[in-house]
């Protein structure tokens, strides 16, 4: 039986072509591909590649500088957070959720629309491996490039489940029998239409947006659309923790508001969604709202 793509290239020891991140003794790291008859060169000394060439994980490099460094491969969440970007990578936390909440299984059919970097798109594809399917849409020819090159760059070659097309989602999607969709665009309300004839009954929309605004109208969008169930929203917050001793305490930074994330499931065909029985606020749809539903959207 092969191994899934990409996995022969996270464990075992190094070899020429591996990437290695380099972590000092303050905290930093460092990442660079290894390959034989080169040096790795800092301001602290330099050591040559071929002492990490076959050699396992967890390897402690000296330079000639004396300053010991730690050798691993760098996970797929430092990857996200170095490759090379077009634009803004979706954060861990939140494809961790989207992986979750989305329940993205192995062998899931998948379309995306927005691959920006191809952060998402790289957690995507570990998920749902080699005989699951990921169709990828993005309007910029230059963006898909770079998160061509960045998939790639990860798992070592093309992706057999990856197809990646260069245009508006809502004007090419073809795909049919889809059981998930995840949009990360400025107007995922735009795409519903397209989405509902994609996805299979009980087959799941996940958008991730970055306003309250853009929220807003998707939410009211999708409840005026008629074939998803009362959609869910949220956002997640990471805080690390300094433990040293007796001092354990929150640390000063955090990985705040990224975005906001939110999904819905599709009705069966001909169904209609069941009213909700929670009464919205007071004045939550008085003058001032101009969103779907109101004439003034």
């Amino acid at each position: 039986m092969s191994e899934p793509t990409g996995a022969a290239r996270r464990r075992g020891p190094f070899r020429v072509g591996d990437q290695v991140q380099l972590t000092d003794p303050k905290g930093r790291h460092y990442t660079f591909t290894l390959e034989a008859g080169k040096s790795f060169h800092t301001h602290k000394g330099a050591f040559p590649h071929d002492e990490l060439i076959g050699a396992p994980e967890g390897t402690v490099v000296r330079t000639t500088g004396k300053v010991d460094y730690l050798a691993l491969r760098p996970l797929l969440t430092d990857f996200v957070l170095s490759m090379p970007r077009g634009a803004a990578v979706v954060y861990p936390k939140d494809a961790g959720q989207i992986l979750a909440m989305a329940d993205i299984f192995a062998g899931a059919r998948v379309v995306e629309a927005g691959v920006g970097s191809g952060s998402l798109s790289t957690f995507l594809l570990r998920a749902v491996g080699d005989h699951g399917m990921l169709h990828s849409y993005e309007r910029r020819a230059d963006f898909a490039d770079i998160a061509k090159g960045n998939v790639e760059r990860y798992f070592g070659g093309p992706h057999p489940a990856w197809q990646l097309t260069v245009g508006d989602l809502q004007d090419n999607l073809s795909d049919t029998e889809v059981d998930r969709v995840i949009l990360d665009m400025l107007a995922p309300w735009e795409c519903l239409d397209a989405v509902s004839k994609a996805l299979v009954p009980g087959g799941i929309l996940c958008a991730y947006v970055a306003t309250t605004t853009q929220l807003a109208r998707t939410v009211e969008t999708i409840r005026e659309h008629g074939t998803f169930n009362e959609p869910s929203a949220w956002e997640t917050m990471v805080r690390t923790w300094h433990v040293e001793g007796l001092a354990v305490r929150p640390d000063h930074r955090m990985i705040g508001h990224t975005g906001f994330l939110l999904t819905a499931r599709r009705l069966a065909d001909g169904v209609e969604p069941p009213r909700r029985r929670r009464r919205p606020a007071p004045g939550a749809y008085g003058e001032d709202y101009t969103g779907p539903g109101s004439g003034r959207a």
